[in-house]
């Protein structure tokens, strides 16, 4: 199973709060066969210690660990903000990128992402993406995913 496919990426969400941001990931994961229901409550648990909000107007959801038994497979669901979603604090993200690693992929996959979202020119292009296809050719650009 593919970490990163089409089917995984969402454009031209309109504006909804964190919250509703974080649970329509968490449902992509869930509807794609990559996590178990509960897994979103590990998702919204994880926002409410700390937020996921990693600069450069990205946000990368993932859960607690206690909920990682609900892990399937490890999937990537990116959601496309053009108006944002404020994550506090004066932080807005533009892609909300949720993320489930199985295992010992968990930390491969969430720093292959931070890795190509340090750079502003991908979340810039990222942001801009007009097809799922253009945003797949910029994560795989920089991320071996």
């Amino acid at each position: 199973m593919n970490t990163l496919q089409e089917s995984n990426v969402i454009l031209n969400v309109a504006r909804e709060d964190k919250t509703a941001a974080i649970r329509r990931v968490g449902q992509k994961l869930v509807d794609n066969g990559y996590v178990a229901a509960p897994y979103i409550e590990g998702m919204l648990a994880r926002e409410e210690s700390m937020t996921t909000y990693i600069g450069n107007g990205v946000a990368i959801p993932h859960s607690m660990p206690e909920y990682v038994q609900h892990i399937q497979h490890s999937g990537i669901v990116i959601a496309q903000y053009p108006e944002g979603v404020d994550f506090g604090g004066g932080n807005v993200a533009y892609l909300v990128i949720g993320i489930a690693g199985k295992g010992e992929e968990h930390m491969e996959v969430l720093s292959q992402i931070a890795i190509v979202c340090q750079e502003e020119e991908n979340v810039d292009k990222l942001v801009h993406a007009s097809t799922a296809q253009q945003v797949m050719e910029v994560i795989s650009q920089g991320a071996e995913l």
